[in-house]
């Protein structure tokens, strides 16, 4: 059991657990859709992922990081080397990948790039300050939720079109707004476990907005509305079983483990790890079906 924990905290600590979540979630894509997966695709997925999370933490670095209260910090800096050395191997593998694709899915790329960089950049005036998206109520979350979409769904849906491949476009949106509900309920108990954090930069989430209370029913009222979404969907029999049994699990992890201890720092990041569960269980319930 201790050394379970010791691999999942550094998979959590190392950014390689999320890595590995965008890499498999792109790939359930390919699943779904019944298509042959890019592995350049999945490669950009995974390893850009990995070198957003890892610089976005290393821009951050506070002035005395053996000094924080968080022990993932403490971590981070005390392995800093590894850090750069996982960015410079995903910036090279990044870079190849990124060669082997379409122009179309670079064009693709770089529209998501801008809009990740709207959230955090002082590129607009909101009430004649300059600020960037992340400083409109509610919008952090629904941010997340479509760039991560866009990502793991449209990526691989413009390669496979720019290929030639036929696609049928129905099912293809239909998982992109299917995701984006499933990532906002992966996602939300990040925020409510941040209330105080986010309260403290000023940064107007859900759970501020709502509270901590009703911001965990709205967690169960969107795996609600997923599994509607799922038992109505259009793909196969093994993929609609794969993707209500995740629910059913991730249902159960937020009832007795994650909002039970919701003041526990690394629970939560047990929903990255439900990202590479669906993925399991998918492969696993289509194989058997």
């Amino acid at each position: 059991m201790r050394i379970l924990k010791k691999i999942y905290y550094f998979l959590v600590f190392s950014n390689l657990l999320i890595a590995l979540a965008a890499y498999v979630q792109c790939g359930l894509t390919y699943l779904i859709l019944n298509k042959s997966p890019n592995s350049f695709v999945l490669a950009i997925e995974g390893t850009a992922t990995l070198l957003l999370y890892n610089f976005s933490i290393l821009l951050s670095k506070p002035k005395k990081p053996q000094e924080s209260p968080y022990l993932r910090t403490r971590w981070i800096f005390k392995n800093e080397w590894l850090l750069w050395t996982t960015s410079i191997l995903a910036f090279g593998l990044l870079t190849y990948a990124l060669m082997q694709v379409h122009m179309y899915t670079l064009l693709f790329l770089a529209g998501i790039g801008m809009l990740s960089l709207g959230y955090t950049l002082p590129l607009f005036k909101i009430n004649g300050v300059r600020s960037g998206l992340r400083q409109l109520p509610g919008l952090k979350l629904f941010h997340i939720a479509l760039i991560w979409s866009l990502s793991s769904v449209g990526l691989p849906v413009i390669q496979l079109w720019a290929e030639g491949n036929q696609l049928d476009w129905y099912s293809a949106n239909y998982l992109g707004i299917a995701k984006i509900i499933f990532l906002l309920l992966c996602t939300l108990p990040f925020d409510i476990r941040d209330i105080r954090q986010d309260s403290y930069y000023h940064l107007k989430t859900i759970p501020n907005m709502l509270g901590e209370k009703k911001a965990i029913r709205l967690c169960y009222i969107l795996v609600l509305i997923h599994s509607v979404l799922v038992l109505c969907s259009p793909y196969d029999n093994g993929i609609v079983i794969g993707l209500f049994l995740t629910n059913l699990i991730v249902v159960l992890a937020m009832r007795f483990v994650i909002f039970q201890r919701i003041e526990r720092y690394h629970y939560v990041y047990l929903l990255d790890m439900a990202l590479i569960v669906q993925f399991l269980i998918c492969g696993l319930t289509l194989y058997i079906v």
